[in-house]
C-alpha cells in the first residue's frame, strides 16, 4: 500500500499527512478552509484554542531546522496541546537505540501525534506504518521526497492574494533536483488545477523526466519568468548535492539569482515567495526579499494556520482504543 494511501482512513478521511501526492482536492481544500477560520487566533488577546486540549504532539527533528520546528511547536501549543521536541542530538539515537526503539519508549509517555523531520526519503511514512493506531504522524519534510506542510502554506499564502488558481501562472526557480519543497507544491498546485506550473534552473537541477509531473520546463529565466503571477524562489540545497553541479555561487545569481531588474518580467502585481531560509545573494536580491511584492514572511505567519489545521484535522480523525488510558 503506497503512502498516499495509507494516510486515508476506508472514509478517505486524513489519518496522517505523509504526502500532497493522491490527495483529492477536497483534501486540500478542507485543509485552507479551516486554516482560514484559525487564521486570526493570532489577534486574539488570548491565543489559544482548546482544540487538542489533553493530547500530546512530539516534535521528532532528526534533521536541523528552525522556521519548520517552531511553527510546528507554536501551533500545537495554540491549540493547547502538551508538546515535547525531542533533541536527537542528545538523544539515545545518537548511543545506537533504533528508530524504532525510540519511538515505542515515546509511545510508553501516551502521546497521540509525532511531527517528523527526517534527512532520509520515507522516514515519516515508515514511523506511521509502525506507531500505535491512535498515533497521527505529520511529514515535516523527509529528505527529498516530500514537505507537504510547506506546500500547504504556500498555496495558503497564494489563495489569501489570487483566489483563482485556474488563472495563475506559477514558476518556480532554482533547484528543483534536491528540492522535496518544489516536489510538494507541484503537486498541490496541479490539484487546485493551476494554470500553468513552470521550472525554471539549470540542466543539472533538474531531475530527470520532470516534465511528467505536469510542468513547462525553462532554463532561461527571462522566458521563465515572463508574465508569471507567482514567483517560488527556492534555496540551494547544497547540504544534499552530491558532486559540483554549478561551477559557483555568483555565478548562479547573475544566471538565475531573483533581481528587480528580473522582477519586471512578471505580472507588476507578481507574488515573490521563498520557503526559507534564504540565501541573499545567491537567489535573491535582498531588495526584492525586502520588497513590496514579497509575501516571505506571511509564508511563515500562514505556516502556524495551516499548520494548526493539519493537526485540528488529522488528531480529530483519530480515536484511542476504548479503554486506552488519555
Amino acid at each position: 500500500m503506497s503512502a498516499t494511501h495509507f494516510q486515508l482512513d476506508p472514509q478517505g478521511r486524513l489519518l496522517h499527512f505523509l504526502t500532497i501526492e493522491g490527495l483529492t482536492r477536497r483534501h486540500l481544500t478542507d485543509i485552507l478552509d479551516t486554516a482560514e477560520s484559525l487564521h486570526g487566533v493570532a489577534e486574539r488577546r488570548v491565543k489559544k484554542l482548546p482544540t487538542l486540549h489533553g493530547k500530546t504532539v512530539v516534535n521528532l527533528f532528526f534533521e536541523a531546522s528552525t522556521r519548520t520546528r517552531t511553527t510546528f511547536e507554536l501551533a500545537a501549543k495554540r491549540l493547547s496541546a502538551d508538546v515535547l521536541t525531542l533533541n536527537i542530538a542528545t538523544s539515545s539515537a545518537v548511543k545506537g537505540e533504533s528508530l524504532l526503539d525510540t519511538l515505542r519508549n515515546i509511545e510508553a509517555m501516551q502521546c497521540d501525534m509525532f511531527v517528523v523531520r527526517h534527512e532520509q526519503s520515507g522516514a515519516a511514512e515508515f514511523i506511521a506504518r509502525h506507531v500505535k493506531p491512535h498515533i497521527a504522524v505529520l511529514n515535516a519534510g523527509d529528505g527529498r521526497h516530500a514537505h507537504p506542510t510547506q506546500a500547504m502554506l504556500d498555496v495558503f499564502t497564494i489563495r489569501r492574494h489570487k483566489p483563482d488558481f485556474a488563472h495563475l501562472q506559477v514558476a518556480i526557480v532554482g533547484d528543483i533536483l534536491h528540492s522535496r519543497v518544489a516536489r510538494s507544491l507541484i503537486h498541490a498546485l496541479n490539484i487546485l488545477g493551476a494554470g500553468e506550473i513552470r521550472v525554471v534552473a539549470p540542466r543539472t537541477l533538474l531531475p530527470a523526466q520532470v516534465e511528467n509531473l505536469g510542468v513547462r520546463v525553462f532554463h532561461c529565466p527571462d522566458d521563465g519568468l515572463r508574465d508569471v503571477d507567482v514567483i517560488v524562489m527556492l534555496r540551494l540545497q547544497k547540504e544534499r548535492m552530491e558532486g559540483a553541479l554549478l561551477p559557483s555561487e555568483p555565478e548562479f545569481f547573475q544566471r538565475y539569482g531573483l533581481t528587480e531588474e528580473r522582477l519586471t518580467l512578471a505580472k507588476p502585481d507578481v507574488l515573490v515567495m521563498h520557503p526559507g531560509p534564504i540565501n541573499r545573494g545567491v537567489e535573491i536580491d535582498s531588495r526584492v526579499a525586502d520588497g513590496p511584492r514579497s509575501v516571505i514572511l506571511e509564508q511563515v505567519t500562514n505556516g502556524i494556520a495551516v499548520r494548526m489545521a493539519i493537526m485540528s484535522i488529522t488528531l480529530g480523525n483519530h480515536a484511542r482504543p476504548a479503554g486506552e488510558a488519555v
